[in-house]
């Protein structure tokens, strides 16, 4: 598609415009039409940065139809500001900026802003650990335990996990805890419980990150199934009032048990889910708390990908 210096004038000053104040489907256009690029010739210079995207989810996030929101939805955002030869975040920008406008129904502890910003760093971090997004395993079951301490702070979690291995080779699994809003990732710790030990081990402090790589005592061959248990400690940050587990891949059944301390019980307790991180929270359940555990659960029979989690009010 050829422009005459007129319209590419025009279609310069929108996209000028649209860079600055956003919103982010707005802007993609408007880049996408200044640089004369049909959807398909930008899905090929994706697919040259090891992109995948389809010209439907293209199509989509330039009407405003969706947002980008998984991790490899973010890469193709990065990958696009320089394809279409713009500054750097100029795009993640925008849509770190969409959700200051979005309505109450967004996460008070985890912002679009910060799962943006997160998804990110946490890239950055495999890529130090030379994992790739699929590291070779399918979750089968995954029981996770999360512990709430008496001054009502995120002690930590365990994970008991059972995975199948889809290729040869495969001999470790990177865990990821994302702390609450003002933890400490250097005074965080990792512990291999059963079948693992303790590899490298990564911290972003901003992020409240840490992605820790639990090594195996054998190589799994494709199709072998390994069971292994790990666990965080945590405990520095504030009152938690969430915990959520986000789902990149459709998996196994996930478990998930919060367990609160004798003498910091909440109000109540609920259980929710989300498409995305963009994507309002639905799905809401309200869940009875075990008095002699003092704790509440949730079974998802399979996985989805998206967000599951447990939100509970202290008062």
């Amino acid at each position: 598609m050829r422009y005459g210096t007129q319209q590419a004038d025009t279609a310069a000053a929108e996209l000028e415009t649209a860079l600055r104040g956003g919103p982010f489907h707005v802007a993609l256009r408007a880049a996408i039409t200044a640089r004369g690029l049909p959807l398909q010739r930008v899905q090929h210079h994706l697919s040259r940065y090891g992109v995948k995207v389809g010209v439907t989810s293209l199509s989509y996030w330039q009407q405003g139809a969706r947002r980008p929101q998984r991790p490899e939805s973010l890469r193709a955002v990065r990958a696009l500001e320089e394809i279409l030869r713009l500054p750097d975040e100029s795009l993640i920008r925008l849509l770190a900026e969409a959700d200051e406008r979005s309505g109450p129904e967004r996460p008070a502890g985890r912002t679009y802003r910060s799962l943006v910003a997160a998804s990110s760093v946490q890239e950055q971090l495999l890529a130090e650990l030379e994992s790739p997004l699929d590291g070779g395993l399918h979750t089968i079951g995954h029981h996770e335990r999360v512990h709430i301490g008496a001054y009502r702070e995120l002690l930590g979690r365990e994970s008991h996990h059972i995975v199948r291995a889809h290729r040869d080779g495969v001999d470790r699994y990177v865990a990821i805890h994302h702390g609450d809003p003002g933890c400490v990732p250097e005074r965080m710790t990792v512990r291999a419980l059963e079948n693992c030990r303790t590899g490298r081990v990564r911290r972003h402090h901003d992020t409240g990150l840490l992605v820790a790589e639990l090594l195996f005592d054998t190589r799994l061959r494709a199709g072998d199934t390994f069971l292994f248990r790990y666990g965080f400690d945590d405990g520095t940050a504030g009152a938690s009032t969430e915990y959520v587990r986000g789902f990149g891949f459709a998996g196994g059944q996930y478990a998930l048990q919060v367990r609160f301390a004798e003498d910091a019980l909440p109000v109540r307790c609920h259980r929710f889910t989300q498409h995305s991180a963009a994507a309002p929270r639905s799905g809401r359940q309200e869940l009875t708390m075990s008095g002699h555990h003092r704790s509440v659960h949730l079974v998802e029979p399979r996985v989805r990908s998206g967000i599951v989690g447990i939100g509970w009010d202290w008062e």
